[in-house]
């Protein structure tokens, strides 16, 4: 991603960004999903698998395990805001969690 790329998104372009993510909201400058597997093991095999990804972008996101559910924020911090980044990882997120039947 170009270093232009990594910049705090407008509110303008965060809604537009946001007609691409059905299951994310826009919320305390966050974007957030919360997800609910089968079982803890489905959860947690979510999560270890998603650590690949996020190890690749190098971008983290701010998540919490509570037997089968995780609920994820994204932001960064460096920007002070959403940028691309944070849709770029909800998307993968997205792609994983349609693998482990997240609801």
């Amino acid at each position: 991603m170009a270093d232009e790329d990594y910049r705090k998104l407008s509110d303008s372009e965060i809604r537009e960004e946001m007609n691409s993510l059905k299951e994310w909201k826009w919320e305390k400058g966050k974007l957030h999903r919360d997800l609910e597997f089968q079982t803890f093991e489905d959860a947690i095999s979510f999560m270890v698998r998603s650590s690949l990804e996020i190890v690749k972008l190098d971008h983290h996101p701010e998540w919490f395990n509570v037997y089968n559910r995780v609920r994820i924020d994204l932001v960064t911090h460096d920007v002070g805001g959403i940028s691309q980044y944070d849709f770029i990882l909800a998307k993968k997120l997205d792609s994983l969690a349609k693998k482990y039947r997240a609801k």
